[in-house]
């Protein structure tokens, strides 16, 4: 975008330019658009050149080229997501019921104080991000979901909430979690994410990723369950029993002493958390790109049906406030953020829009199926209705931004 700074053409006459404001990156064909009114830019190419012209390629090579783009919006998301799992500890959480609002639910019976969410219509629950996805799938619908609930250690069952008009509002779909009809805390789960320098738990056989499940016999289901447990013991070491793929194990772990806010208390020296391979790494972000794409995709067309509000949408002044926020509070999620840009550029390049890529597919499939391309005219039209719609687009969102700040 703007003035050309710099430009360079190789052997084959493809012209590469670096223009003053870097924002993202287009490619412009060789095209014959044009040539059915103007012979004589037809008679400015060389034979060679008619033969490279993009409509004379094959279609799958076209959409190819078309692919391309959105195709390394995912891939770019792929490497920053495994990047951030590879480098850093992730933290687990159990979603927790504290209270029962709902005076229907009360009466049944069947949820509980204490009862632990661990998935939603078979979707697995282990963050705040997971809770609040899977919720805002189902706004603006009158159906059901289904919780998997845990209820001690190992007793489950499934539990059927009805939904009416769920979400219905733009403030329901801020915070989600508050419209269940119950209360909810996330508490960090018992994972080992790492040692302290002095701990001497790594001697006695713990390892990172182990999950505690019990401590001189004690239940342990949240990381705070060790605080507190912890200082119920007088002795120099505890019996502490873990889950390791699927095996329970136990060990006997001398403790530390450390003085917090003038008392003694005894700790065990590790952090919470789960550490990932680099397979599991790659795995992981390419598992989070697809979800992330397909609820983008969801969320667009309740966007577009008028059930999920279009107050969402965020400007170029919003993405430029997220992103100065998430880069003040560290790197990792400033690249999350760029993750998420990527996959949300790479969904909606794909849409059926002309100016898009998705547009250009969706020309190519007409042309497909008709044996011939559509006329330079209709074409005309289509891409003048495309750019209307992206501009219009975009002003409602800019005007969103607005609203948010003023």
């Amino acid at each position: 975008m703007g003035p050309v700074i710099y430009k360079k053409s190789d052997s084959k006459g493809t012209e590469y330019a670096l223009s003053a404001l870097p924002l993202g990156g287009y490619v412009a064909m060789l095209t014959s658009r044009g040539m059915e009114e103007d012979q004589s830019l037809k008679d400015s190419l060389t034979d060679e050149q008619q033969s490279m012209v993009f409509e004379a390629q094959p279609k799958l090579k076209r959409a190819a080229v078309m692919l391309a783009g959105p195709m390394a919006n995912f891939i770019l998301a792929i490497f920053i997501l495994a990047v951030i799992y590879a480098n850093s500890i992730q933290r687990t959480f159990i979603t927790e019921i504290t209270s029962i609002n709902d005076p229907v639910i009360a009466q049944e019976g069947n949820l509980q104080k204490g009862d632990v969410i661990t998935a939603i219509n078979g979707k697995s629950i282990s963050n705040l991000q997971d809770l609040r996805l899977e919720l805002l799938s189902h706004s603006g619908s009158d159906d059901q979901i289904v919780l998997q609930i845990e209820r001690g250690l190992n007793n489950l069952f499934a539990y059927t909430l009805n939904l009416n008009n769920f979400l219905a509002s733009t403030e329901a779909q801020e915070s989600p979690e508050d419209y269940l009809g119950f209360d909810l805390e996330l508490k960090i789960a018992p994972y080992i994410g790492g040692f302290s320098e002095t701990s001497m738990a790594p001697n006695a056989g713990l390892k990172v990723n182990d999950k505690i499940v019990a401590i001189n016999s004690q239940a342990i289901r949240t990381y705070e369950d060790i605080a507190e447990v912890m200082q119920s013991f007088s002795n120099s070491e505890v019996s502490i029993e873990v889950l390791r793929d699927d095996d329970y194990l136990t060990f006997m772990v001398p403790l530390l002493t450390q003085n917090i806010d003038g008392q003694t208390v005894k700790i065990i020296g590790i952090t919470a958390g789960t550490q990932k391979s680099i397979t599991e790494s790659l795995f992981l972000g390419i598992s989070d790109t697809y979800t992330m794409s397909a609820k983008t995709l969801l969320f667009v067309g309740k966007m577009i049906s008028g059930s999920m509000g279009a107050q969402n949408l965020s400007g170029p002044i919003g993405i430029v406030k997220m992103a100065g926020d998430t880069a003040k509070v560290g790197i990792l999620p400033f690249l999350y953020l760029m993750a998420l840009l990527s996959i949300s550029l790479g969904v909606l390049n794909l849409l059926p829009i002309p100016v898009l890529d998705g547009g250009q597919l969706t020309l190519l499939a007409v042309e497909a199926i008709k044996g011939s391309p559509l006329s330079e005219r209709l074409e005309h039209y289509f891409y003048t209705g495309g750019w209307i719609a992206v501009v219009a687009l975009m002003i409602f969102a800019v005007f969103n931004d607005i609203l948010r700040f003023i």
